[in-house]
């Protein structure tokens, strides 16, 4: 299936198919030697986010040179950090504090600034919550389509993507002349941290001006490994019936793991956990090691955010629930029973 963008239309997509036939997928031809990709690169309180670093790998596939991009207060050590990573030929970092919340008003600007100065023909992002804020305005400001949560590159051109919470899987073929891109992060493997010899570049800065000012955040502190990075995930869902429960339960069974702490939608609904923790298609995405959850009965928006998860564990009392669908291992039965033995056994 191809979906054509701004530069093609549909009908001339067709006649190029009954010309030509099938376009190859992976192909990679002459001009892949043209291409340049800017990966977008998140910090936080002058630390690089190593999961934004899955831009650099979806860049890599692509052929070409790769380019990071960092912004914010003391930036230029992100930017040194950031220029050891394997595949980056250069790192551009734009020293402002006016951008360490990024806030998209002002970086959208920024960052359009620096594709034009660069010349890129393709710029990524992680499909987090600042990717999915920023690019869709950076689309906008280029007058270009993005294509959303790649999972796969199958040439300078064609991406895929999962619809319909993953039930289907969809090929896009775009003709834009910068293509603007955001990458699910449990599709394409961090490179290696260390070893890399980037160049690092002061970028241009526009100093645009933001409708938005920064009040205040409240974050939940903890101890435990972070829930889109960590090797091991505990998800408790409705079944758990009350947060005193959940409470009582999930988290003491995460940390005999040393686990993340999940939670399906209907439990954040329900005011079990926090909605920082919720997994699913309107959550956090999630491919741990080992994903075990208790009282999540597998709805289709649950499994869209963990079914790339290596090994599902589950256990719930309804022995025909869909998670068992996916599992590789499941346990019927009461889980305010077998989960305080569950933990009493790991410890």
């Amino acid at each position: 299936m191809f979906a054509a963008s701004r530069g093609a239309s549909v009908r001339s997509v067709r006649s190029l198919l009954r010309r030509n036939g099938p376009i190859p997928l992976n192909r990679h031809s002459s001009v892949s030697r043209l291409l340049s990709t800017l990966a977008v690169l998140e910090q936080r309180e002058g630390k690089l986010n190593v999961s934004s670093l899955a831009a650099v790998s979806a860049a890599q596939k692509l052929g070409g040179s790769v380019t990071g991009f960092v912004a914010g207060s003391g930036t230029k050590a992100v930017a040194e950090e950031a220029a050891k990573v394997k595949g980056l030929e250069k790192v551009i970092f734009v020293d402002n504090g006016a951008y360490d919340k990024g806030l998209p008003e002002n970086f959208a600007p920024l960052l359009v600034e620096n594709i034009k100065k660069g010349g890129f023909s393709h710029v990524l992002a992680g499909h987090s919550a600042f990717g999915k804020n920023l690019m869709p305005r950076v689309a906008a400001l280029l007058d270009t389509q993005q294509v959303s949560d790649i999972i796969e590159v199958g040439g300078e051109d064609t991406f895929v993507r999962p619809i319909y919470a993953g039930n289907a899987i969809l090929t896009v073929q775009t003709s834009d002349d910068t293509k603007i891109i955001t990458v699910r992060g449990t599709a394409f493997p961090a490179p290696e941290t260390e070893g890399g010899s980037g160049a690092v570049e002061e970028g241009v800065d526009p100093k645009a001006e933001c409708s938005t000012e920064w009040i205040s955040e409240n974050l939940a502190k903890s101890d435990r490994p972070d829930l889109a990075t960590a090797d091991k995930v505990v998800s408790g869902g409705r079944g758990l019936k009350s947060k005193e429960q959940f409470d009582k339960l999930i988290p003491p069974l995460a940390d005999a793991m040393n686990a993340a702490i999940g939670a399906s939608r209907a439990a954040v609904d329900s005011g079990f956990a926090d909605n920082s923790l919720q997994v699913g298609q309107t959550g956090k995405n999630v491919a741990p090691q080992l994903y075990l959850c208790a009282g999540i009965s597998g709805a289709i928006q649950h499994l869209a955010g963990m079914k790339d998860s290596k090994v599902i564990a589950c256990i719930n009392k309804d022995a025909d629930a869909p998670i068992f669908q996916v599992a590789d291992v499941g346990l019927v039965g009461d889980l305010f029973e077998k989960v305080p033995e569950l933990t009493e056994k790991l410890k």
